[in-house]
This record gives structure tokens, sequence and C-alpha cells, in this order.
């Protein structure tokens, strides 16, 4: 009988197992099946085992074919290099995060009838971007590095992203050969890179001094090229004599910026920097974005205020800070970022974007305080116009260290019923912020209109 008892008992046992081994392969079934029967192998739209989709822009043009037998990419040179941090490119080298993540919907995948193939139906994919307006960044931007952002901060669409360097796929450059003109070319800075955001930092600074600094709107402060700030001296790049809050911003004068960080200390400084995000990512159609960094746990009193200026290790990251812009556009409050619109299978919809929001980061007041700081700027300093709009920008010229030149970096909104932009743009090694980045960004800014007019 015990041999018997043992016996059943461990039949008993393998039934659960297998009971419960199958309660696993089915959710894991339910859960990652799309992606098993669709996966784009190793992310090049060329190399995949299951292809009939198209992909274009907000207009209709065509960005991606693979329809009826055919391999296309955009017809134009400047719009297929300009896509391949989105897309992916035809050697595998960069993957197609995006066509990875809605790879189900766009074969029509069902878990009980498998891929369709019905009436010649094919996936087709909409996205934010506009191709024109991606071809403007791409000869606006020439030979430099770096990245570049516009979106509606209303909706959430993009409407621009490009990162360089890139090239065009049907043109693989022999990248090896020229590795310095070349470098990070596999990876989507906007993305998936942080940087030292410099002087455009303070707009972070400021929120949180007109939130907890009562009398900040009207203080005055003394600038004449330097401060002792702990142990160690703040450089200004002018000597601004007595200087106000707003003009203060205006003119970046890091000798008031460091005094205001002091004054906010790290404590509140931190917080209003975990607030807006700087130390999250963001995640939409496959992408997770790179955390920036907002650390001052073991900063002197110096180092507290050099980040608050925008350097010590501040890092961030643009599609995270252009969201935190287009909260200060509105309201306090900004859609979160997404770059595809709907996904079609034959005439049925199987995916159409949301607006969602990360909530409330500013005040309100807050928001149209600072809003009208950054106006200031633009119509005293930057000139970047937009019709008759509103529009309202920071610069920043970040420092790499000794020998390399700083990285020029813009971020700023357009507010408008019509044209609700937020923008940024960063240029590295290229100097002064508003004399390199103003020009790129008005380009790309009027390729936009035209992309929302149209």
């Amino acid at each position: 009988m015990n041999k018997l008892a043992k016996r059943a008992w461990f039949a008993y046992f393998l039934a659960a197992a297998m009971f419960v081994g199958l309660i696993v392969i089915l959710v894991r079934y339910a859960v990652s099946a799309p992606d098993w029967i669709t996966n784009y192998a190793v992310g090049a739209p060329d190399r995949v085992r299951f292809r009939n989709d198209m992909v274009v822009d907000r207009s209709g043009t065509m960005l991606m074919d693979y329809t009826d037998e055919k391999s296309e990419l955009a017809d134009d040179e400047a719009v297929r290099a300009a896509m391949i941090h989105i897309l992916g490119d035809t050697q595998g080298n960069i993957p197609s995060y995006m066509l990875n993540a809605y790879a189900g919907e766009m074969s029509g995948y069902d878990r009980l009838t498998g891929i369709r193939h019905v009436d010649g139906s094919y996936g087709k994919m909409q996205l934010t971007v506009s191709a024109f307006a991606q071809k403007a960044a791409v000869n606006a931007f020439g030979d430099q590095k770096g990245t570049i952002g516009v979106y509606n901060y209303k909706t959430g669409e993009i409407l621009c992203m490009v990162s360089f360097p890139n090239y065009d796929p049907h043109n693989m450059p022999d990248i090896a050969d020229d590795p310095d003109a070349y470098d990070g070319v596999y990876v989507n800075r906007f993305l998936h890179s942080a940087y030292t955001p410099g002087s455009t930092f303070k707009l972070v600074t400021a929120a949180a001094a007109l939130a907890e600094i009562d009398d900040i709107k009207d203080r005055t402060f003394h600038c004449e090229g330097s401060a002792l700030i702990g142990d160690e001296v703040v450089i200004c790049n002018h000597s601004h004599g007595d200087i106000g809050f707003n003009e203060a911003l205006c003119q970046s004068c890091n000798v008031a910026f460091a005094h205001i960080a002091q004054e906010l200390g790290a404590e509140r400084l931190s917080k209003y920097a975990d607030r807006i995000g700087i130390g999250s990512s963001l995640s939409f159609d496959g992408f997770i974005t790179k955390k920036g960094n907002f650390d001052l746990s073991s900063a002197t009193t110096f180092e507290a205020a050099w980040a608050g200026v925008g350097q010590y290790t501040d890092q961030i990251n643009l599609c995270q800070y252009m969201t935190f812009v287009g909260a200060i556009a509105n309201g306090g409050e900004a859609a979160l970022p997404y770059l595809v619109e709907n996904v079609r299978f034959g005439t049925e919809i199987q995916y159409q974007a949301e607006r969602k929001t990360g909530g409330r980061i500013l005040d309100p007041q807050v928001a149209a305080d600072l809003a009208d700081m950054m106006h200031y700027n633009v119509a005293n300093n930057y000139h970047v116009y937009v019709g008759d709009c509103f529009v309202g920008a920071k610069s920043g010229t970040a420092e790499r260290g000794a020998g390399l030149n700083p990285d020029a970096l813009f971020a700023g909104f357009v507010r408008s019923e019509e044209y609700p932009l937020a923008f940024v743009v960063i240029v590295e090694g290229g100097g002064e912020g508003s004399t390199t980045c103003a020009p790129i960004i008005q380009q790309v800014l009027d390729a936009c209109i035209v992309a929302i007019d149209s």
C-alpha cells in the first residue's frame, strides 16, 4: 500500500507540474505570440521572416513600402537618412524598435487564426512625423553632430525627430574608414543619449525659485563676472552689474543663478528636478528613453550651486526635457510624446494613438511666469519667430572639458492654438546655443508649420 500511495502522489505531482507548465505556456502565448510570429529578427527592414506592410508620414508620404513584393524606402535621400533611427537601417545595425512593437498589428495577427492573408490586405502604419520637417532638419544640420526634436505638447505628436550623424541606407558609407565623422551613428541621440544641459537647466532652477522664493521676481543680484560660492569661484561670461531675475535668465547670468541655487539648497533643487522628471525615462512605441541625472547627495555648496547653473554632474535626455518645456507652455502639464498615429490591417484599425499626460509638474502660475520670462528672452535676445505667435526659449552652452568646444543647446516653445509646439536641439561642439541652434530650429519650425497647415 505504501508503494501504491507513493506512486499515486508522484503521479499527482507530475500531473500538477504538467498543468502548471501548460498554464505558463498559454500565458506566454497570450502575451508574446505576436512577437514570436512576426519577429523582426535583427531589426533591419530587409531582414524579416514576414513582410507585407507600409509606413507613411503624417501626410501620407511613403517612408517604407514592402507590399506587393516591393522593397522601397522614401524617394528622397535626405528623408531616408532622417528616418534610419526611427525605422532602422537595411543592414541591421540600427534596430527597428517601433516596427517590432507593432509587428502583430501590422500583420493582422490573430491569436486564434494566426497571420491573415485576406484579399491582398497589408499593414499600414501612419507616423506623426513630417517627411518635409525631417528633410528640413537634415538640411539645416549639415555635417554637424547632435539631435533635434519638435512635438505638439497638447496632443503628444512628434513632428520631427532626427539624430546626427546619419546616412542614406541605400548608399551605406564606409563608417570604419571615417570613425570621427560617424561617431555614435548607430545611436538615436534624441532618445538614447543624455547631455550636460548647460544654461538650459536654468529653467529648472527658475521654476524652483518661482515656487519656493516669495520675492524672487523683485530680487536684484550683483555680478562682477565671478563670485565665491562655498570654497570655489563661479565664473560668468560677462560682468552684468546689478541684474534682476528676469534679466538674469535672459542674459544667462551664472553668478545670479548660482546664488539662487545656493539659496534653494540641494534638497529643494532635487525635489524640482525629480518632479520635472530629469532622472526618469519615457516609454512609447517600442522606445525607452535614457534617464538623465541630477544627484546632489554628496555635493558641496559650490557643486550644488554649479548644478543649478546646469553643470556639475547634470545630465538631461532631450526627449524628456522637451516635454518639460511643453509643460511650461501649457500651464504646467503636457502630453507625453508618441510617434505612431495608427496602424491598420486592410481596412481595420488595429491601433489608434490616444493622448496621455505625465500629470501636472508645475503650478500654473509658475508655468505662466516662466513662459513670460522665456518669451522675454526671444524678444530681446534670440529672435526666433513663428508668425505673430508667442515664442519662448532658453539657450545653453555646456562645457565638455579642457580642449573641447562646448555643446550648443536651445529649448523652447510656440504658444499657439494652431501651432502648440515644443522643441529642443543640441549641436555637439557647437559653441554658443543661440548663435548655432537658433537658425537650425527656425528652419525646422517653418517646415513644421507647413506640415501642420498642409
